[in-house]
């Protein structure tokens, strides 16, 4: 069993930062591609940026050159930091990998639950 567990969510002003964590633990062979998404209410979930395994990094064009991704491939982890943040990135921020069990699995998407993001004007 693979879990992803967010942290680092919570109520900030307008120009001000967050930094979210993801953990993966459980049964892990390996991790490819990990991200961070987000869904506001009344909106589908989007992509916010993903990172390789290799460290290669894609960002929605609403979010460069504010948001950072980075992972730590020891500890199962990726991050996001997030500066300038504005009233429109209020969503509830998902972490996402692809991951696989073992060497004779394919690999999987798995998800966290979620962590609230608000930024007030």
């Amino acid at each position: 069993q693979v879990q992803l567990v967010e942290s680092g969510g919570g109520l900030v002003q307008a120009g001000g930062s967050l930094r979210l964590s993801c953990a993966a633990s459980g049964s892990i062979f390996s991790i490819n591609a990990m991200g961070w998404y987000r869904q506001a209410p009344g909106k589908q979930r989007e992509l916010v940026a993903i990172i390789t395994s290799g460290g290669s990094t894609n960002y929605s064009d609403s979010v460069k050159g504010r948001f950072t991704i980075s992972r730590d491939n020891a500890k199962n982890t990726v991050y996001l930091q997030m500066n300038s943040l504005k009233p429109e990135d209020t969503a509830v921020y998902y972490c996402n990998g692809v991951i696989r069990r073992a060497y004779y699995y394919s690999s999987l998407d798995y998800w966290g639950q979620g962590t609230q993001v608000t930024v007030s004007s």
